[in-house]
């Protein structure tokens, strides 16, 4: 047997079989490499050149941060909405992409003086003396995660963007065959007669009997029903329900002390200016002239003329300087001194030290109690977290609520709730929780279905909540004998309604009938007035002028015509007397204000259809596997 192996394993076909089975061990251990043969691990793509998962998944995270910045940090971001957010930033860095190209095969550039000068006309990087401060934008860049460079590149591709669209915004030209009928139809302006017919003023209606007030009742269920109820068991864990048990010891206390001493120490500070020069030429000028005795001012006009500039820094410490080179070379000076020449990527700086501030240290006594409520808070928040993990287990293991709170130390209220928190006697339920922390429960408590089991979730930033629904009470019709009184007023405020409107449809037919709105309202024992020029604005107007609910109506009635509207406490009803028109010819500057309005609008469309047509004439490809990878949190 073993001799015909042998003669078998020497023949080809054997050759051949051990060939493919080294073959497949091989294709097996590089299983990874060969599925993703050909695969594209690009989000997008655009003209080749790919966007990738980790600058999709910052730019989506920028975005989610600026709308928190936005609307709260307690806004709760959902998986649809972040999916949403990250859409938006896909597509942005796919229009960047586009303009970016676009530009390089235009060769329009943005050279480093013209970036600079972008950066100190930011207004948002203008101190309150209207020149560039380093600290706002250091601080800039800090709140939106942004490195410098990668900062400047955005400037440089928005320059490029700016010259890229500068020249199809610069063809928009406002005609006169527009402008001149939109300032017409601005400035339009007109008279009219109004009647107004208040509830208040309306006839006293005959009191109803019961059964019409039960009808009523019955066909308006919106306006006498009770809400839809929760009744629930809330309990709730913070480091303030756990805070009690907090007692730090004296050694505690001292080491706490030892370990933040800096921040028991008021830093040295230094009042500074500064003259920042293109070249180390003109900056050693200035250090000359500086030390030589020159003014700030002196100094602010020589810096001015050789195309830099002189400013305030403030008082600072060291910290406080953004450029460690500055911050070394400024607090090395002593009092009244001047710095050699500093290089950074914004030019040559010279700082010259008006004052001086020292440092000092407060003792362990002076911050004791800051010290220990600083410690109780950090040390209450620990344990409401190794207290939160504890309250998990016992839930996953079948307690209830009460049983937790019991064993726990939390706070569990039995409530019955509407949607805002209210109880059935219309008093504010106590969940133990902030507005925020209130409003996150609230919205769980309401979205969760009978029988689902406790478990801990979070309510803002520094709280806990579990709830136990054990019912919901359906919005339902209140009985009527619960709600007559209010059915009665109801019913009497509604009659009064059907009252004026009658009247004001009845005066409305008059008019139209060939009476005009003063004789057709003395005869119906109503006054008219006379309100206008006025015009068709709301926010224009003032005591001479209709109604807010009539102006719409009045503008789109004919002359002599009449029209009727609902208002806040009754009805009105207007006849147009007279149209008051505008030239165009006669008012330039409200005709240049037109026409700069109308080639705005006209500017954002051409910038818009440009970008459009660079968009859809660019090889564009997302990859939905990867985009679906940008939101995952």
């Amino acid at each position: 047997m073993l001799t015909a192996m042998r003669r078998l394993a020497g023949t080809w076909f054997a050759k051949a079989l051990f060939l493919l089975l080294i073959l497949s061990f091989g294709i097996w251990g590089i299983e990874d490499v060969v599925r993703k043969f050909g695969t594209d691990n690009a989000v997008a793509r655009v003209n080749d050149e790919a966007i990738e998962l980790p600058e999709a998944q910052l730019a989506t995270r920028r975005e989610i941060a600026r709308i928190q910045r936005q609307v709260g940090s307690s806004f709760e971001i959902t998986p649809q909405m972040s999916q949403q957010v990250a859409r938006r930033a896909v597509e942005n860095l796919i229009m960047d992409r586009v303009q970016r190209q676009e530009a390089e095969r235009l060769g329009v550039v943005a050279p480093d003086q013209a970036v600079q000068n972008y950066v100190w006309s930011i207004p948002a990087f203008q101190g309150t003396d209207g020149r560039f401060s380093r600290l706002l934008l250091d601080q800039f860049l800090r709140n939106n995660g942004l490195s410098e460079p990668e900062f400047l590149a955005l400037l440089r591709a928005d320059l490029q963007r700016q010259q890229l669209v500068g020249a199809v915004r610069a063809g928009a030209a406002g005609p006169d065959a527009l402008t001149k009928p939109l300032l017409m139809w601005q400035g339009e302006r007109r008279v009219a007669e109004v009647a107004t017919l208040p509830l208040s003023d309306a006839p006293e209606p005959a009191a109803p009997d019961e059964a019409q007030l039960r009808r009523f009742h019955e066909n308006n269920p919106e306006r006498f029903s009770a809400p839809e109820y929760r009744r629930v068991t809330v309990a709730t864990l913070s480091p303030a329900t756990v805070a009690a048990e907090v007692q730090p010891s004296e050694q505690d206390l001292r080491a706490t002390f030892e370990a933040h001493r800096a921040q028991f120490e008021t830093p040295e500070r230094r009042t500074l200016e500064q003259a920042v020069m293109q070249s180390r030429e003109a900056a050693e000028k200035i250090a000359a002239d500086w030390r030589g005795g020159a003014s700030f001012a002196d100094i602010e006009r020589e810096a001015q003329a050789g195309g830099g500039q002189a400013l305030t820094l403030g008082t600072l410490d060291r910290s406080s300087v953004p450029v460690p080179e500055l911050a070394d070379a400024a607090f090395a000076l002593g009092a009244d001194g001047v710095s050699d020449p500093v290089q950074t990527p914004f030019g040559w700086h010279v700082l010259k030290v008006t004052g001086i501030e020292p440092g000092h240290a407060r003792s362990f006594e002076e911050v004791r109690e800051q010290v220990a409520d600083d410690l109780r808070r950090e040390k209450a928040a620990d344990l409401a977290y190794e207290r939160a993990n504890e309250v998990e287990d016992a839930l996953a293991g079948g307690a209830t609520l009460e049983e937790v709170g019991q064993r726990f130390g939390l706070p569990v209220e039995k409530v019955t709730i509407d949607a805002r928190g209210q109880t059935q006697d219309g008093k504010p339920a106590d969940l133990h929780l902030d507005a925020s922390g209130r409003d996150v429960a609230l919205r769980a408590i309401f979205a969760a279905e009978p029988g689902q089991a406790p478990r801990l979730a979070e309510a803002g930033q520094v709280g806990l909540f579990a709830f136990d629904l054990q019912e919901v009470i359906p919005a339902a019709l209140k009985p009527f004998e619960q709600v007559e009184d209010q059915v009665r007023a109801a019913w009497m405020q509604d009659a009064r309604r059907r009252s004026q409107e009658e009247r004001a449809a009845a005066l409305l037919g008059a008019v139209k009938g060939g009476k005009s709105l003063q004789d057709a309202a003395r005869e119906a024992g109503l006054t008219a007035r006379r309100v206008g020029p006025f015009s068709r604005e709301p926010d224009q107007q003032g005591a001479n002028s209709p109604p807010p609910e009539l102006l719409a109506p009045l503008f789109a009635t004919a002359p002599n015509e009449a029209t009727m509207a609902e208002t806040a406490d009754g009805f009105a009803v207007g006849q147009v007397v007279d149209i008051v028109r505008v030239n165009p010819d006669a008012d330039p500057l409200g005709l240049g204000r037109v026409r700069s309005e109308v080639e705005q609008a006209m500017l954002g469309d051409l910038e818009a259809q440009y970008l459009e047509a660079l968009r859809r004439n660019a090889k564009v490809t997302i990859n939905p596997t990867m985009m679906g990878q940008v939101s995952a949190r």
